[in-house]
């Protein structure tokens, strides 16, 4: 394949000298950096590259062109290569135009003329749009393929853990894919039961579990020393914070998640309130890119394994893992987040995972298009869920209890399902069955006001309809409210001092019940279920940590 191209486009012949220099300087072993002085020049390029079939990458383009501006530019430029990331190089005076274009084109950026130096201004920004693109880039394929049917919950588990962990993979359905059909018949009568996982080597897995899968894909599933300062359950935005800022300020971090680094936030198809991302981000980039900082920082994250008991002394807690191995700590932060509650209605086995699903499930939206989807539930996520499907669905169906989305929505969020043509909100109704044999097939809803009954059509059905906190496994060793979460600092006081609570000191804010156990995030008592919320806990937990440490 020939390389990507980034394409600079500036009509000062000495700027875009400099452009396709500093370019060249960083980029040209892994992309062909290609300089025009017009964006007339640059469109004819990037017409030649279409009929070539190359690839192009990125747009670094000036705002301030005579005859077509950087925007219009970049307009015209997106109905060829509509996933190219772009920047926009602007003056001071430009900056209106430059926020602008984020509504307006998709603008991944602006940058302000001088850039120097490259390797401060330029080089980093690029560097993580290229990261994304390269992410995303449709290239011939040759990785991991994943065969099994869609109507397979088995199928639907093993794609989203891969795709939650952010393993590029190819989905071959062998009931619709001649190509997965070919493959599997090449097994002859001794083919595997499905789902199975192929690799580039030649060899494949089986119906793998997690953690086989885990252990294959390069994910780190054991620990590297028996003994550590600090252990993180759960690595949502909340463990994660406590990862980055606990292995920042020098204490070996271990970070244990039994599915995919962030939580539940990982599956939000776009979050738009986090603070210093004007044009919003994916859950799955907000994971990535944390998950990044921590490992770089020097904390231990360990993928597909589970905390099955914490047993604790005076100064060390010791956690008995999943796969039969035990590691020491001197502290440990609980973030072990919430998990959708289930949908408790007749039918409901039969399809989950094969039409039905909890949460985004982002990797199985694209194989409904064209088909009537349904989306039971009103709050943030649900609303980003059904932003999302309506790209694929011919209509998406919000069905909620209450009498509007106010109650439990971002405002911005219902103004944009008002304004998509394909959503449509059905209110004050439930979901009392769900019909098929080998998958989704039609939902019977029931008016809460009259309990009339009416049967809708649907292919796929996602759920969110509430969370309940993943607290069981220190149920004997925290204090807990009855909801489950996990009662801390001041809320353990308002009886008195906590059962069993023999230190002179009050407990810290995040403290539970037991001595240098703390939580954040989600499965807290009385926690704001705000991604920006979840990482300032994680990092105030940390300088508990660290106070809790000078006293033992």
């Amino acid at each position: 394949m020939a390389k990507p191209v980034i394409l600079g486009v500036d009509d000062e012949p000495a700027v875009a000298a400099a452009v396709s220099r500093d370019l060249k300087a960083k980029y040209q072993k892994d992309y062909r950096v290609i300089s025009a002085t017009s964006g007339d020049d640059a469109l004819e390029t990037l017409a030649e590259l279409k009929r070539r079939d190359t690839p192009v990458a990125l747009f670094l383009v000036d705002q301030r062109m005579p005859g077509i501006t950087g925007t219009e530019f970049l307009t015209r430029a997106m109905a060829l290569y509509p996933d190219a990331k772009k920047v926009l190089l602007t003056a001071y005076a430009d900056t209106e135009a430059a926020i602008a274009s984020i509504n307006s084109i998709g603008l991944d950026h602006y940058l302000m003329k001088p850039w120097e130096p490259p390797e401060e201004l330029l080089y980093p920004l690029l560097d993580d749009l290229l990261d994304d693109w390269q992410a995303e880039a449709s290239v011939p394929y040759d990785g991991i393929r994943v065969a099994g049917t869609l109507w397979s919950a088995r199928s639907h588990d093993v794609k989203d853990f891969l795709s939650r962990n952010r393993i590029p993979f190819r989905w071959l359905d062998i009931e619709r894919d001649a190509e997965g059909r070919a493959l599997v018949a090449t097994f002859g009568d001794d083919r595997p039961q499905v789902p199975f996982v192929l690799f580039p080597e030649g060899d494949l897995l089986a119906d793998p579990d997690d953690l086989v899968l885990a252990q294959r894909v390069g994910l780190r599933t054991q620990a590297s020393a028996p003994f550590y300062d600090l252990v993180i359950i759960g690595a949502g935005p909340a463990g994660l914070g406590a990862a980055v800022y606990g292995a920042s300020e020098g204490l070996r971090t271990l970070l244990i998640e039994r599915s995919a680094t962030g939580g539940q936030a990982g599956t939000s198809s776009r979050i738009e309130n986090y603070l210093g991302f004007p044009k919003g981000l994916s859950g799955a980039d907000l994971a990535k890119r944390a998950t990044d900082q921590a490992t770089r920082l020097g904390a231990e994250i360990l993928t597909a394994v589970e905390v099955e008991k914490i047993r604790t002394d005076e100064s060390h807690k010791v956690l008995s893992l999943s796969d039969g191995t035990e590691v020491t700590c001197r502290a440990i932060i609980l973030a072990m987040g919430v998990a959708t509650r289930q949908l408790e209605v007749p039918g409901i086995d039969k399809v989950t995972g094969a039409g039905l699903y909890y949460g985004a499930a982002l990797t199985e939206a694209p194989y409904y298009r064209d088909r009537p989807m349904l989306v039971v539930g009103g709050a943030n996520s649900a609303g980003q869920g059904a932003m999302l499907f309506a790209r694929y669905a011919s209509h998406v169906t919000i069905l909620v209890r209450d009498s509007g989305l106010e109650e439990g929505m971002s405002q911005y969020l219902i103004d944009q399902i008002g304004s998509t043509p394909n959503i449509s909100v059905r209110t004050q109704v439930e979901v009392v069955e769900v019909h098929g044999d080998l998958s989704l097939e039609a939902v019977t809803v029931e008016d809460i006001e009259n309990g009339e009954r009416e049967q809708l059509d649907a292919s796929a059905m996602f759920v969110f309809i509430g969370q309940v906190p993943h607290t069981e496994l220190v149920a004997d060793l925290v204090e807990r409210h009855p909801s489950g979460t996990i009662l801390t600092g001041p809320d353990l006081l308002e009886a008195g001092r906590p059962r069993g609570w023999h230190l002179s000191r009050e407990p810290f804010y995040l403290e539970t019940s037991s001595p240098g156990i703390f939580a954040a995030g989600d499965c807290r008592y009385g926690s704001v279920r705000r991604v920006a919320t979840a990482v300032g806990l994680g990092a105030m937990a940390v300088t508990l940590v660290h106070r809790y440490l000078e006293t033992v």
